[in-house]
């Protein structure tokens, strides 16, 4: 497990490997309770195998779950898959405080992401109107940017979803946050619609022939949060 560590803001909390129910019940409840003087916190966490439903949710983009769990919470987007191998991160941020709002809070979560990736050579990119973290999979440590519009009957052709997004804001507050895929069993996507899209493909730092131990990957995720994520 990763040593505490903590920040100016926000406070970086390990929470080891857990079910994801507690974990969704325990941030609500936190969130809920806290005050204008609560400092923020960074959950990290790795979650037993489950598929959680968004807000925006449809029955039909979940396709086979077999025996992994589903689980409905109140986060923004679709349908994604949480398991072991899967940094999760859960920054708990006054929005208030740190003096932006909710399209610059996902603006930063995401460079996080890309800055995490980009420790380990791997180049990120954002897609347009969709959340979340991709990689070129013909070449994953390219520097060039992603060329010519996107075509839409394959909005993602080319790319792999490396890393998913979904938050809540409550009182201006946030909960819920980012995952990034480090070294798991990726078949569990193919059995759902990620995020709402029919053939997305998800990949992970293993996939793309980076090894890298969770505890190096989740320390470096939180440090970027971190940056990013103070006032």
């Amino acid at each position: 497990m990763l040593a505490a560590m903590s920040t100016i803001a926000p406070l970086i909390r390990p929470l080891g490997r857990l079910a994801y129910a507690p974990v969704f019940e325990r941030m609500q409840a936190w969130t809920a309770a806290r005050g204008p003087d609560t400092p923020d916190e960074l959950w990290l966490c790795e979650h037993d195998p489950v598929y959680t439903q968004g807000v925006a949710g449809k029955a039909e983009h979940v396709l086979l779950p077999g025996d992994i769990p589903v689980v409905q919470s109140n986060r923004g987007g679709q349908v994604t898959y949480h398991g072991p191998g899967q940094v999760v991160a859960y920054p708990l941020i006054d929005l208030r405080r740190l003096g932006i709002y909710v399209k610059e809070y996902v603006y930063r979560v995401e460079a996080a992401v890309i800055r995490t990736l980009g420790d380990f050579a791997v180049v990120g990119h954002r897609v347009g109107g969709a959340p979340g973290i991709y990689v070129r999979l013909d070449d994953p440590f390219a520097h060039g940017a992603l060329t010519g519009p996107a075509d839409p009957r394959d909005p993602f052709r080319g790319l792999g979803k490396i890393s998913a997004l979904g938050i809540k804001v409550s009182q201006h507050c946030t909960y819920h946050g980012v995952a990034l895929n480090v070294a798991m069993d990726l078949q569990p996507f193919e059995r759902i619609n990620p995020c709402g899209y029919a053939g997305l493909r998800t990949v992970d730092l293993a996939t793309l022939g980076v090894s890298v131990e969770w505890n190096d990957a989740a320390a470096r995720l939180a440090q970027h949060l971190g940056a990013l994520l103070q006032p």
